[in-house]
């Protein structure tokens, strides 16, 4: 499904033809109706010739509404642009005009209203203006359409147009990506709680999702999809939805908030930005002015950090790092526009290139050729560029970073495996998967040389254990668990280290107890052997007790209390024994058959149901199976 927005002058008739075409009004306040003037977004939908429906976007005309324009033309496929016959160009035809060109909205018609109000003449004229006009722009070449919203003519004819501008539009990827609802809307219903409405870009959406609003962490559920008034279980990127949410109120949610999934888009306050000032004013954009971004259904002050200018003339572009006062959720290639908060008037606007990045200082060639790079690169360099920042990754984060296709992705990536740039860790196959972690050439080696050190200093200060925990191993890193367990596995496999589901350890390292540990435990083993049923306390140090089990020398049934392997199974069969020839077994049996104290006794027998090998029953214990 495709969204069409309107754009032009106030009163040159955007409303009213919206009306015309779909019969539904857009305008929806008592103001507006009682001005006969829009004021904020509107929204309709209409079925085509061809049984195709499209959903309108109707936006105010008037300057001081620009901000509510802006709200309703991010999400847009194409456009109609709106000239009243009687009137032509005027100034607002311009902005939105230069609004629509710096969104990147290459698609559309222009169409003449009223014109039943003027002659053939009078018509020329106009079509002569808007040859001047639209030259230089991406609506010079499109087609127009001429109607009468009063009279019905030429309505038939737009409507055909209609269906011929949808049959070019460039069909939208119906499941890539993170799906992200910029909110122009929010409002509650009796009976059903919050509902927000908005364009639904990037990805899909269900009911029974969990999702996030940000850019705060307002955490929510969809309990009910609507497209043009009709029920959903999923709908796709490029529909206009009302979305009903549980979990969240109305109040929370503001116009600009973006609707995503949890932990996919981080909030930012710096954005670097390929900013174009429009040619056709004369205020330039300098450094550390003060600007209004307006971003998907968002409005956030912001200060320009010029990265390569100290000053941007009207028609020059430059790269430029835009301060937020606000967080908000953008990612990499969404288009924006800037406007000088007073006197208010649209500067320019441009294309995001990094949503996280640090701040720059100004006229480094290495910020310029990392900008450029993510602006122009090839799919190969975009990842390389991508990953070096974010490595190592996932396949899908990496094609998130890089603001690519899987399908470009796996170009780049073929080219960057065959130069051995780019290694898949703890992958057996060439297929790629979303959680596949890839890894740079150069990361990868600095990972080797640092994670088999830390391994090493841990044997030297723990030297009888097996291993260093996994988890202590990650933070050491400072990699994300999915990630570390992909980085430990490869390592394994290239015997850099061995593993087990809980440590990692070097490949030759052998516990082993020094000379004066060794007589330590050779004691406390005699001793055991002496008084098997009644041993004395382990009095090791605790790294060799640990060592001692772990290697089975010992078996531990209490803190201060531990038996030899061959003991403490004499005194198990004995047990299981005693159970299935009395029923139970007592304290007293045990002291009397071993001639030893309650002490050691209780212990073994707790240790026993702890194991799920005895349970208690009355003063005896059973088997716990029986």
């Amino acid at each position: 499904m495709y969204v069409i927005g309107t754009a032009g002058h106030v009163d040159h008739g955007k409303s009213t033809l919206v009306k015309a075409l779909t019969g539904i009004d857009p305008d929806r306040w008592e103001e507006e109706k009682r001005r006969q003037m829009t004021i904020d977004l509107g929204f309709a939908w209409v079925t085509l010739p061809s049984g195709q429906t499209i959903s309108l976007v109707d936006v105010p005309g008037h300057e001081r509404f620009i901000k509510n324009m802006l709200a309703g033309v991010g999400g847009i496929d194409a456009a109609l642009l709106i000239i009243a016959a009687d009137e032509s160009v005027m100034p607002q035809t311009l902005e939105h005009l230069a609004i629509l060109d710096l969104l990147g909205i290459e698609h559309g018609l222009v169409v003449l209203t009223k014109t039943d109000l003027v002659d053939a003449d009078w018509l020329a004229l106009v079509h002569d203006d808007l040859d001047q006009v639209l030259t230089d722009t991406t609506f010079a070449q499109l087609c127009r359409v001429a109607v009468s919203a009063r009279t019905g003519d030429g309505l038939a004819e737009l409507l055909a147009a209609l269906d011929q501008l949808v049959a070019t539009l460039p069909a939208r990827s119906q499941q890539q990506g993170i799906p992200r609802l910029p909110i122009d809307r929010s409002f509650p219903i009796d009976g059903f709680g919050t509902v927000v409405t908005g364009t639904l870009l990037g990805g899909p959406l269900h009911t029974g999702q969990e999702v996030l609003v940000g850019p705060g962490d307002h955490k929510a559920r969809i309990r009910g999809l609507q497209v043009h008034q009709s029920r959903q279980e999923q709908v796709d990127p490029g529909s206009r939805v009302a979305v009903n949410l549980s979990g969240i109120r109305h109040h929370q949610i503001e116009r600009g908030h973006l609707l995503t999934l949890p932990g996919a888009i981080t909030p930012t306050r710096l954005i670097d930005v390929s900013l174009r000032v429009i040619p056709r004013i004369e205020r330039p954009v300098t450094h550390n002015m003060a600007l209004d971004l307006f971003v998907g259904a968002a409005e956030v002050r912001c200060r320009a950090a010029l990265l390569d200018a100290d000053v941007l003339e009207p028609g020059q572009t430059g790269w430029v790092q835009l301060r937020l006062e606000q967080p908000l959720m953008v990612i990499a290639g969404e288009r924006f526009i800037v406007r000088q908060p007073s006197p208010s008037l649209t500067l320019g606007g441009g294309q995001i290139i990094d949503p996280q990045p640090r701040r720059h200082r100004r006229f480094r060639d290495d910020v310029i050729a990392s900008l450029e790079i993510r602006q122009r690169g090839t799919p190969a360099e975009l990842l390389l560029q991508a990953l070096n920042t974010n490595s190592p990754c996932t396949w899908a984060d990496l094609c998130t970073a890089a603001v690519l296709d899987t399908q470009l992705a796996a170009a780049g990536l073929a080219e960057l495996r065959q130069q051995q740039s780019v290694l898949l860790l703890a992958q057996p196959s060439s297929d790629m998967q979303a959680d596949t972690v890839l890894v740079t050439a150069e990361r990868w080696h600095a990972l080797q040389q640092a994670l088999v050190p830390i391994v090493q200093r841990y044997h030297q200060r723990f030297p009888l254990r097996r291993g260093m925990p996994r988890e202590e191993l990650r933070q050491r890193l400072k990699l994300f668990p999915r990630i570390a367990n992909a980085v430990f596995i490869e390592a394994a496999t290239q015997q850099l280290l061995a593993l087990n589901e809980t440590s990692v350890w070097l490949v030759d390292h052998t516990p082993t107890p020094n000379p004066h540990q060794r007589q330590q435990l050779d004691d406390l083993l005699a001793a055991l052997a002496q008084k098997p049923y009644a041993p004395p306390p382990p009095e090791l140090d605790a790294e060799l007790l640990a060592w001692a089990l772990d290697q089975g020398l010992l078996i531990r049934v209490s803190p201060d209390v531990c038996f030899l392997p061959a003991t403490y199974e004499e005194l198990l069969q004995w047990v299981i024994a005693t159970i299935n020839e009395h029923g139970s077994v007592q304290l007293g049996q045990f002291r009397d058959r071993f001639g030893s104290s309650r002490k050691y006794a209780l212990a073994l027998l707790e240790h026993l149901d702890a194991c799920n090998i005895t349970r208690r029953s009355g003063e005896g214990r059973v088997l716990a199976k029986c």
